[in-house]
């Protein structure tokens, strides 16, 4: 039992680190799955994948409370609209993925979830990135607040989180690229990613969760244990990765996230080459 908690423990922390920086936590779980390997059933290492990353969102929801707490005693009745609104905004851009994921998800995983496609996303990506950040370089940002984010913007990000059905592109990765290319600042398109994954990635965990039960698969005392030390893993580190984050955009810009993805694509596909041509 405790070889295993360790080995939740350490994908806690990198499902916690690349859930919400902007490089893919499939590429970097492809990598991680080849040296650490979960002596769990598969339906349970299945959930585990999904719901260990509600220990993510909760630390979004406690980074965040006061800006996403409509009732609130510390705003008046405009930041109450306006805080109403967010969500309304947020749930309006989950829509378009919800929709494409709900009908295609599994099509993507069974045609695109293998490591050359993951490799040539987070390369393709990352050229992206560094694109539109020399780009935009000293352009005006229409949107320097997350409040200030309207309707018909809200929808077109929520278009962008859509690539991330793609394995390797990442969801914060795509939500923010998109953010940027309609004129948000970083900052905001940051916030913005994190908020829109709220819905994402509770929906994500009930439904497993509700499958795994209608299933009838029961959790053995290890398995719990491992669900409960990913979870609260990845809690813990998202509360730090997320304040790096939010510091780090106001200062740098994205760049140096897009060289990563790049060079992360690389070592994928050079690790597979090898490992293929050696076995």
């Amino acid at each position: 039992m405790f070889l295993e908690a360790l080995k939740a423990f350490f994908i806690g922390i990198v499902q916690g680190i690349t859930e919400w920086l902007p490089v893919s936590s499939t590429g970097h779980m492809i990598l991680f799955d080849e040296l650490v390997k979960l002596d769990v059933s598969d339906g349970f290492f299945e959930l585990f994948e999904v719901v260990i990353q509600f220990g993510s969102i909760l630390a979004v929801l406690v980074l965040f409370f006061d800006k996403l707490n409509p009732f609130s005693r510390k705003k008046d009745d405009e930041m109450k609209k306006k805080t109403w609104s967010l969500w309304f905004k947020v749930i309006v851009a989950v829509i378009p993925a919800a929709v494409i994921g709900l009908l295609f998800d599994d099509w993507f995983n069974e045609h695109f979830y293998n490591y050359v496609v993951v490799a040539i996303a987070l390369i393709v990506y990352g050229i992206l990135f560094i694109v539109i950040e020399r780009f935009n370089k000293n352009k005006q940002k229409k949107y320097e607040d997350v409040y200030d984010i309207d309707y018909l913007t809200a929808v077109k990000i929520g278009c962008f989180q859509v690539l991330s059905l793609i394995p390797g592109t990442s969801r914060s990765g795509s939500t923010i690229i998109g953010a940027s290319m309609v004129g948000v600042s970083r900052n905001a398109a940051a916030e913005f990613s994190f908020f829109l994954a709220i819905p994402v990635m509770l929906g994500a965990s009930l439904l497993k969760v509700l499958k795994f039960a209608v299933n009838g698969v029961a959790m053995t005392k290890t398995e719990i244990v491992v669900l409960a030390v990913g979870m609260i893993t990845a809690f813990l580190v998202s509360l730090v990765v997320i304040k790096f984050l939010m510091n780090f955009v106001r200062r740098h810009s994205f760049e140096a996230f897009g060289w990563y993805r790049i060079i992360l694509g690389a070592v994928v596909i050079g690790y597979f080459i090898v490992k293929n041509f050696i076995f």
